[in-house]
């Protein structure tokens, strides 16, 4: 286990959550989970992240998580498409739940990772939280693809920045039902909870501010399959903003994708692509995943024939 990492410095003035990003050196996404932990303090209270400060407080960051006794180690088989003494890349399958949360306690990524990082004597990342060991980012359960997980504090501070900075890059495979508007483009739409269903995101006035390119790749059939670039990361958001341009993903239930090509009854999403900054050399990493069986099984189905080298072969990165 990590030893305890923890900053005191005076904060500027401002919101307190900006302040602790700059003391701890994190995201804001970051200083904001530690606040609401209560692992970030003001003159030894907690304060909440929008409140204001004055300049010249003193705040005290608790970096490292205490160990959470619940979290069980499993035998979980995973795919690896990359790993070093800092981080490795996990091609998570569709089913599988990163971390523990009401109705999943165990049988998750996270239960897999804390076995396999047991069986061979390594330690994870302990920075994001009491339940999310090495967790940087998380995919809905039923999406498919590439999860970064960092084997210590400095790595997952390191990878938590770099998706704060957004810069890495993150490209997703989604076939979806309808024509594409335009060969590319890009959606800049808020997204928040839809008012008429809260177990939805929607394109809502006053959502978050939120951005996603795509280009599409080949359609027919009534389907396009696209690729897809989040350049933010809020809930849902491929999801959401491919239903409010009125071409939602095949099989995406909730959505409106209804079921897809061969009777697919997960959304056809998938990470396939990754570009990071290596925590260990700062080098470019590119890794990528091929689209799982029954997604390749489905495209095969659905009249959209994609031209050869717009997807990955196989499950593996390079360095730059």
């Amino acid at each position: 286990m990590a030893a305890d990492r923890t900053v005191v410095g005076a904060a500027p003035a401002g919101r307190v959550d900006l302040a602790v990003a700059s003391i701890g050196g994190i995201s804001r996404a970051h200083a904001q989970r530690l606040i609401g932990d209560g692992r970030a303090l003001v003159d030894g209270a907690r304060r909440r992240a929008s409140d204001r400060l004055l300049g010249g407080e003193s705040i005290r960051v608790e970096l490292t998580a205490p160990p959470d006794a619940t979290l069980v180690p499993e035998s979980i088989p995973l795919e690896v498409a990359y790993e070093d003494e800092s981080m490795l890349i996990v091609d998570k399958p569709a089913g599988l739940v990163v971390h523990p949360s009401a109705g999943h306690g165990t049988g998750t990524l996270v239960n897999a990772l804390l076995g396999r990082a047991t069986d061979r004597g390594e330690s994870l990342g302990s920075i994001a939280g009491v339940g999310r060991p090495g967790i940087v980012h998380r995919l809905d359960k039923e999406t498919s693809g590439l999860i970064v997980v960092a084997k210590s504090d400095l790595a997952q501070a390191s990878l938590m920045k770099q998706f704060g900075d957004r810069s890495i890059e993150k490209g997703y495979i989604a076939l979806v039902r309808g024509d594409a508007p335009a060969p590319r483009g890009r959606v800049d739409a808020p997204i928040g909870r839809d008012p008429r269903d809260r177990q939805r995101m929607a394109v809502v006035a006053g959502g978050r501010d939120s951005s996603t390119e795509y280009d599409l790749i080949g359609s027919g059939g009534g389907y396009s399959l696209l690729a897809l670039r989040p350049l933010t990361g809020r809930t849902h958001q491929l999801r959401a903003h491919l239903s409010y341009l009125g071409l939602p993903i095949a099989g995406d239930l909730r959505y409106g994708g209804g079921e897809g090509p061969g009777g697919l009854r997960r959304q056809f999403l998938h990470a396939a692509r990754l570009r990071l900054d290596r925590p260990l050399d700062g080098r470019r990493l590119h890794a990528w995943s091929e689209l799982p069986t029954e997604l390749a099984a489905c495209l095969a189905t659905s009249g959209v024939v994609a031209p050869e080298g717009r997807l990955p072969v196989g499950v593996g990165a390079e360095v730059d």
